[in-house]
Order: structure tokens, then sequence, then C-alpha cells
């Protein structure tokens, strides 16, 4: 999608450990219109999939996923890091090692809300060793659930991620794919 890898190289910042920060319209402060074309994006390369849910991983990913669900008209259901009190005993439980954060979480999603009657879409902001979207797969093939694939906004196309999610037999799109980060400039992956 030139108009994310246009937004990446104007309002993006490169950090050391390939960290590409981009906070400033996709995980912290949200430009929700520009959020809006790429769920455009996404509805375009899903539209044929049957999808009826949206699956994301609390936080960065709930932002899009809600926009994205409004053109596939279906509920957005995110897993959340933490149990608390008001989810019911009975849930889907995976692991998830936070590249970001360098944290394992135990992630999980209530039974109430997808069965093997979904067929979901996973949504995330970004693609890097893919551990998120493991978990969420995982998530998913507990629940019995169909999965149409995984959309990505920002791949970071020189780490193993979507390697190890296209080996579990699940189809990923990614809206920008960056090649590389040496020096501090972004380069994308030609698409």
């Amino acid at each position: 999608m030139k108009l994310l890898e246009e937004k990446i190289l104007k309002d993006g910042q490169v950090f050391p450990g390939n960290i590409l920060k981009v906070d400033s319209f996709l995980n912290h402060q949200i430009d929700v219109a520009f959020l809006n074309k790429m769920g455009e994006e996404i509805k375009r390369l899903y539209a044929d999939c049957g999808v009826n849910k949206i699956l994301t991983i609390e936080a960065s990913g709930i932002g899009i996923a809600c926009i994205t669900a409004q053109f596939f008209d279906c509920p957005v259901l995110f897993a959340k890091k933490t149990k608390t009190k008001n989810i019911a005993s009975s849930v889907y439980k995976t692991q998830v090692m936070s590249f970001t954060h360098g944290v394992q979480y135990d992630v999980i999603v209530s039974k109430d809300f997808i069965s093997e009657n979904d067929t979901v879409l996973i949504i995330d902001d970004f693609l890097a060793e893919g551990n998120a979207l493991l978990g969420l797969i995982d998530l998913c093939h507990q629940a019995g659930a169909k999965i149409a694939g995984c959309a990505i906004a920002i791949e970071k196309g020189f780490q193993n991620g979507r390697k190890k999610v296209e080996e579990k037999g699940v189809r990923v799109e990614s809206l920008a794919i960056v090649e590389s980060m040496a020096d501090g400039t972004v380069i994308f992956k030609e698409q």
C-alpha cells in the first residue's frame, strides 16, 4: 500500500534494535481517516473469504481491527494479556512472547466469543518474529474456528514471522513490507 509506505517515510522513526516507531498515526495516536484507508484495503484483500469475526491482541492491534471491522460488518475480539474478574472462567489460553516488550504473556479469549462457526481474520499492527500471530492462530485452532488469514499493517520482511505463519498454512497479507532499516533508512520490499 503505497500510501502507508509514504506515511511511514514521513512520520516514522527508526530506533536501535530494528524498532520502527509509528506511534504518531498507528499505535499510540491514531489517524482514523488514514486507518479507514487501510481498512478498505484489508477488506479488498479478504472480501471473498467469508470473514465473520476479526481477532487481534491488545493493545496496538485494536485500533486497526475496529476500523477494519466496519467494512466486514462483524465484531472484533481481542485477546487479553491478563484475566480479569469480568471474563468467564471458560477461556482459550496460549502464550505469546512479545518482540517489542521482551516479555512472555499468557493471552486469553473467552469461549463465549469464538467457535467452530467463525471464519476469523487475524489483524495486527506489526509482524516481526510472528509470535503474536502464532498465539492467535493457536487460539483459533483451540476454538475450531476457520482462519481466513492474517492482515498486517507493517511487516518487517527481514525477520522470520511470515515464514513461521505460512508454515502453519495461514495466508499473510501485509500492507507495507520493510526490507531494511539499516542506518535508520527504511527501504520497502517491492510488492
